[in-house]
């Protein structure tokens, strides 16, 4: 089998085609939409590399729709978590089926890529969600060049929003006066040593409600994370830390071992008042019944609850960073928070935090000014 392409401009874009010869007879391919005459040009020599390996497949009809709902979702749900899944499917229909489902994949350049992410922008789509979206194309492109689908991963050459400035202060925290106002105004309510625990550890909402009494050790002030609550569709499941690091223990203070221990005697009265109807699944924060509590809920008592307040406003999960940020700006070691936190790595705890704690970096100028001019910091203020 001989072969031989080349490339042409085509409006302002770059179109190449290719020939291949066989016993069925001389076919004639083209791939268009390429942006500049250099990754045409590495499109087609990819391709005749691939011919002339043995590896090439005719062009298919295949469209990125039927490839990510016939193939690649299916291949996923066998090999991620239930609610890792129903966030790539989520994304899938809702954003990349009805701007890109039609394309063929075969056809697919990064033109259309950067065209689909700028779409979604424009429609007012977190540049944070868009960028998840793009690792989402990445990943399945990459598993159809595995398979031989397509010759190259046209998401390398795409280029998706870089986080703007309102992502990354989408981070509100509070100080230490308004955590105790929180604490007070939610004391009462059954679920208010959850919060505690939350603000005191850094935990994860799904972590704090898969707590099992025997993951706690209150003569060693110790919480073994081994447990998450998971909504699946609304549907709940229990399931393990994504990663070996969110496995964790994580030290107590004495505060938070009280209001656990206190929490703990009023769940012994209710599950005395039920009877055989509870439902116990050892579980340290459950509903009257002992089933588990719907994460949801859990962020949405916080949400009334700080409204009633009148808080500053901030999410649940900001509760976690409330907690890094407290801790760094009181200098615990960054590589100490990063444990508590389930961080993959203490530059990543750094990365994220250092630039909302300027107390941090005024008491760093403070300590290299005290070297270079040899007077103590202190005076400085």
């Amino acid at each position: 089998m001989s072969q031989r392409g080349g490339i042409y401009r085509r409006g302002s874009t770059w179109t190449v085609f290719w020939r291949t010869d066989s016993a069925q007879g001389r076919k004639q391919h083209t791939k268009g939409g390429f942006r500049t005459k250099k990754e045409a040009q590495e499109f087609l020599t990819e391709t005749l590399a691939a011919i002339q390996g043995g590896v090439f497949r005719e062009p298919s009809k295949v469209t990125l729709g039927e490839f990510l709902t016939e193939r690649w979702l299916p291949a996923r749900e066998m090999a991620v978590r239930p609610s890792t899944y129903a966030s790539y499917r989520g994304l899938v229909e809702r954003h990349v089926i009805p701007e890109l489902g039609h394309v063929q994949i075969q056809q697919l350049s990064p033109d259309h890529l950067d065209r689909f992410y700028a779409l979604l922008v424009d429609r007012g789509l977190a540049s944070k969600t868009v960028r998840n979206i793009h690792v989402l194309i990445h990943r399945a492109l990459r598993d159809a060049v595995r398979k031989n689908l397509v010759p190259r991963n046209v998401a390398d050459a795409a280029d998706p929003p870089k986080l703007n400035r309102a992502d990354r202060d989408e981070m509100k925290t509070w100080t230490p006066e308004q955590l105790r106002e929180f604490f007070d105004g939610i004391a009462h309510h059954r679920l208010a040593a959850a919060y505690v625990l939350a603000a005191t550890t850094g935990m994860r909402r799904g972590e704090v409600l898969g707590v099992r009494w025997r993951d706690l050790d209150f003569t060693a002030r110790r919480l073994h994370v081994q447990q998450t609550v998971l909504s699946v569709e609304y549907k709940l499941t229990f399931g393990r830390p994504k990663t070996k690091r969110g496995e964790r223990k994580i030290a107590l203070d004495p505060e938070t071992v009280r209001v656990l221990q206190r929490h703990g005697r009023e769940q012994q009265r209710e599950k005395a008042l039920l009877g055989a109807g509870y439902n116990d699944h050892d579980l340290v924060f459950a509903r009257e019944d002992g089933a588990p509590v719907h994460p949801d809920y859990f962020s949405q008592t916080f949400d009334r609850t700080v409204k009633r307040l009148e808080l500053p406003k901030i999410r649940l999960h900001d509760l976690r960073h409330t907690h890094a940020t407290l801790g760094l700006a009181a200098g615990v070691d960054a590589k100490v928070m990063s444990d508590r936190l389930g961080h993959a790595t203490s530059a990543f705890t750094q990365d994220v935090y250092m630039h909302a704690i300027p107390a941090v970096e005024e008491s760093a100028a403070d300590q290299i000014a005290g070297l270079v001019f040899g007077t103590d910091a202190d005076t400085q203020r």
